[in-house]
């Protein structure tokens, strides 16, 4: 477990969570490896729920919800959540058959997400995920290089300088192999341990293989695939390994399917946090009115990731509120309720960084320039319960490879250790 209180080996730690975790299917088994190791019990959705006092966890798919109970929830306490996600924008592979095109062997591809397509042109791919063979059972995956989406060279599109244009059937189809060579299934099959023919269906994407690294004049920013939004669910989950149990019950949920839009079963329009926070107040004795009650007492932050203000398009962002790298998370904001921050969940926030001595920053949109949403409001909306929308501020958000300040991961640890410690 990483030290709070160690910004170097918290980076340090970050980038190796990133590179165990290309989808989210993997950051659920990794964050759920460290999550017993640091005492925290498993939990069989399919069975009852636990009793008393405890560390505790379920997986579903491609996420994960985490939870310290206290030994008996009085007529005071609430649940203090802490939301992220775990998907990123990437290529999915197609079910089926290899392409086949002048010679080459491709994988077929579909785009997850709003990504930056010209991010992923030129860029060494492997591919990682799940299997799932007919007995049900899920095998994760992944591979090294094996995939690339090559650029067509400026002598065969002298306008290229002018606008690229890519179109998502036909251009970014990943080359594999010389036809009529492939075995994709067959390969990720011998990797995984299993025969190809027991297999049903998988849920496989491309990503980026190169590591992530620190750079700048004083090495002050870090570059990464997914950190949005891997940066704040690891922020997360280093906060929960070292929290320890108070009069709330301390909740930690990453979600899958966030940039698709979250209403899948593990996703957080769906059922799943509600399930268990209703689960675990039933396991303590409450009925309808006092889970309701509970849930009226309780609090949402939702981290992800925001805008830092970008130097080569100034124009785009807030005349005057300008957040930068290294300057504290970002508090979101937005009069539309894209973000689910108002005046007092922006409070709880304030005080939980004034408590870690952490500085924050607002972060409001250009009024021309529509901004993204989160979790947040849906949580908000599912449940009732006061939301606020933070995150650690990136340039270059749903590249391939984006960049934030290398301090800033490590003040958005210590505001959730601040909050849920309160």
């Amino acid at each position: 477990m990483v030290m709070l209180k160690d910004a170097a080996a918290h980076l340090d730690d970050l980038a190796d969570f990133v590179v165990a975790s290309p989808t989210s299917f993997h950051a659920a088994a990794t964050a759920a490896a460290r999550l017993e190791a640091t005492g925290f019990l498993r939990v069989d959705e399919k069975g009852a729920f636990p009793r008393g006092a405890g560390k505790f966890f379920i997986v579903r798919h491609g996420a994960v919800v985490a939870w310290l109970q206290p030994g008996e929830i009085d007529e005071a306490a609430g649940f203090r959540i802490v939301g992220t996600h775990t998907d990123s924008p990437a290529f999915k592979v197609k079910p089926g058959e290899l392409l086949s095109s002048a010679g080459w062997s491709q994988v077929g591809v579909e785009v997850y997400g709003g990504m930056l397509v010209n991010s992923w042109l030129d860029r060494e791919l492997g591919i990682a995920g799940r299997i799932v063979t007919r007995d049900g059972q899920e095998h994760l995956v992944r591979t090294g290089p094996i995939a690339r989406v090559p650029q067509l060279a400026i002598h065969l599109d002298r306008g290229v300088n002018d606008g690229l244009k890519l179109d998502k059937q036909t251009h970014l189809q990943p080359v594999l192999s010389l036809a009529p060579k492939g075995g994709l299934l067959k390969h990720l099959c011998e990797l995984a341990g299993i025969d190809a023919a027991d297999v049903a269906l998988h849920d496989l994407y491309c990503f980026d293989v190169a590591p992530p690294a620190r750079f700048g004049l004083h090495d002050e920013f870090f570059a990464s695939g997914r950190l949005d939004n891997l940066s704040n669910t690891h922020a997360a989950l280093t906060a929960i390994e070292s929290a320890q149990p108070g009069r709330d019950v301390a909740v930690f949920a990453a979600f899958d399917h966030e940039e698709v839009g979250s209403a899948t079963t593990s996703g957080a329009a769906g059922p799943i946090l509600e399930d268990v926070l209703v689960r675990i107040a039933s396991a303590s004795g409450l009925e309808v009115d006092g889970t309701r009650a509970m849930l009226a007492r309780s609090s949402c932050v939702s981290a992800d990731t925001g805008h830092v203000v970008h130097p080569n398009y100034p124009n785009h962002h807030d005349p005057v509120v300008r957040p930068l790298p290294n300057k504290g998370p970002l508090v979101k904001l937005n009069a539309n309720q894209r973000y689910a921050t108002d005046a007092v969940g922006g409070a709880i926030w304030l005080e939980a960084c004034e408590r870690a001595g952490v500085p924050t920053q607002p972060f409001v949109s250009n009024n021309a320039i529509p901004c993204g949403s989160t979790i947040g409001p849906i949580t908000a909306t599912r449940l009732g319960i006061t939301t606020v929308d933070v995150g650690i501020g990136l340039l270059s958000m749903h590249s391939a490879r984006e960049m934030c300040g290398v301090e800033d991961p490590h003040h958005m640890a210590r505001a959730l250790s601040a909050y849920w410690a309160a």
